[in-house]
C-alpha cells in the first residue's frame, strides 16, 4: 500500500532533477538562516513557501503537455488583461504599480508571463514548425515585446529582462537565423540613446553606479560596494557558516533576498561557490537533456525556454551581486527568500518533469 502511494506520488517526478533541486533549497535555508540574523520566523515562512512551490511543481508535473499547449493562447490572452488591468488600476507602492487588487486578493501578473510568453511562443511556433517564414519571427516578437513594454510601463526591469530572456529562447530555438540576430543587435545598438531617454531616473543612476560605485559610496553604490567586500572577505574557504561579518554586522542590504549569493561567498568562499555552480550546472544540464529528449516541438521549445531562462537568473543574479550587471532586482533561484519567485521556478521544474515523464505518451499519442 504505502509502495502503491509513494509511486503514484514519485511517478511523475524526474528523480535527478528534483534531487538537484532540493539539495539547492536545502543550501538556502542554511544561508538564509545566517543571512536573517538566525530568525526562525524568516526560516519558518520560507519552509511554507517551498511547501507551496512544490506542490505547484507536483500538480503541474502530472498535467500532459498536450493540456498545457492548448491552454497556451488562452493564459497568454489572460495574462495580457490583468498587465492591462494594473496599468489602468493597479495599486502604486514605492513608486511602482505591479498589483493587481481582486478583492480577494492581489496578484502579480508580471510573474503569470514568465510562463505564459514562452508557453504561447512554443504553441505559436509548433503551428508554423513545417513552412517558418521571417514574417512568423517578426510576429513572434511581436508576441513577446507586448507584456514586455506592460511590464517595463510599471516599472520592472527585472522582470521584464526575464520575460524577454524566455520568449527570445523560444524563438531561437525555433530556428532564428543568425542573420537576423547580427540585425537585430545592430538596431538594437542604433536604438540606446532612445532606450536611454525612456529609462527611468533611478534606472539610469544604477547603470552609472555599474560603472564607477564610488561616486555615490553612502547611496546608491554602497550596495555594491558592501557586496563586493563581502565576497572577496571569504577568500578561499569563507569565513564559516554564521561567521560572515558584513551580514552578521549588518553591512550587506538585501541580504536575504536579492544579495543572499554575497552571504553565501562570504561564508563560503571561492571553495562554496564553485560547488553551488557546478550544482546549479548540473541543474540545467538535465534539463537541457530533458530538452533533448522532448517528443513534439511544443515541448521541445517550451522546455528550452525555461531551462536557459534559469540560466538567467542565475548569470543575472551573480553578476549583479559581483558589480558586472546593473541591479535589477533579479533573485537567485532557490536560495534567496520569498515566495513568489520560488514558486515561479518550481512551477516551471514542474512542467519540465511533465514533459520528460509524459513523453512515451506524447509519442504513441
Amino acid at each position: 500500500m504505502i509502495n502503491q502511494i509513494v509511486h503514484i506520488i514519485s511517478k511523475h517526478i524526474d528523480s535527478i532533477l528534483m534531487s538537484c533541486i532540493l539539495f539547492a533549497m536545502l543550501v538556502g535555508l542554511f544561508v538564509l538562516y545566517s543571512a536573517s540574523g538566525e530568525s526562525l520566523n524568516r526560516l519558518t515562512s520560507q519552509l511554507i513557501n517551498i511547501s507551496v512551490a512544490i506542490t505547484i511543481m507536483w500538480a503541474v508535473a502530472n498535467i500532459q503537455p498536450q493540456l498545457m499547449e492548448r491552454i497556451a493562447l488562452p493564459l497568454y490572452l489572460i495574462g495580457l488583461l490583468l498587465l492591462l488591468g494594473v496599468a489602468l488600476f493597479g495599486n502604486i507602492s514605492h513608486g511602482a504599480r505591479r498589483w493587481l487588487d481582486l478583492g480577494v486578493m492581489k496578484i502579480q501578473p508580471s510573474e503569470l508571463m514568465r510562463i505564459a510568453a514562452p508557453m504561447m511562443l512554443a504553441w505559436f511556433f509548433s503551428k508554423r514548425e513545417n513552412a517558418l517564414r521571417v514574417t512568423d519571427f517578426f510576429i513572434g516578437f511581436l508576441i513577446l515585446i507586448a507584456p514586455v513594454l506592460f511590464i517595463l510601463k510599471q516599472p520592472d526591469l527585472g522582470t521584464s529582462l526575464l520575460v524577454s530572456a524566455s520568449g527570445f529562447f523560444v524563438i531561437f530555438l525555433a530556428g532564428l537565423s543568425w542573420r537576423i540576430m547580427l540585425g537585430g543587435m545592430m538596431t538594437i545598438g542604433a536604438l540606446i540613446p532612445v532606450f536611454w531617454s525612456l529609462l527611468h531616473d533611478y534606472q539610469r543612476r544604477r547603470v552609472m553606479i555599474l560603472i564607477d560605485p564610488t561616486q555615490d559610496p553612502l547611496g546608491a553604490g554602497y550596495h555594491i560596494i558592501q557586496s563586493t567586500i563581502a565576497q572577496g572577505s571569504g577568500g578561499l574557504t569563507g569565513k564559516g557558516w554564521l561567521n560572515g561579518s558584513q551580514s552578521q554586522l549588518d553591512f550587506l542590504p538585501e541580504r536575504t533576498t536579492d544579495f543572499i549569493f554575497s552571504v553565501f561567498s562570504e561564508e563560503f568562499g571561492m571553495v562554496g561557490n564553485l560547488l553551488l555552480i557546478l550544482l546549479f550546472s548540473t541543474i540545467i544540464a538535465r534539463g537541457l537533456y530533458i530538452t533533448s529528449q522532448a517528443k513534439s516541438t511544443f515541448s521541445r521549445l517550451l522546455a528550452g525556454s525555461i531551462t536557459l531562462t534559469f540560466f538567467i537568473y542565475i548569470f543575472v543574479n551573480i553578476g549583479m551581486v559581483s558589480g558586472l550587471l546593473p541591479v535589477v532586482g533579479v533573485p537567485l533561484p532557490l536560495i534567496s527568500y520569498g515566495g513568489t519567485s520560488m514558486v515561479t521556478i518550481l512551477l516551471g521544474f514542474g512542467i519540465l518533469m511533465s514533459i520528460h515523464t509524459h513523453k512515451n505518451l506524447v509519442a504513441s499519442g
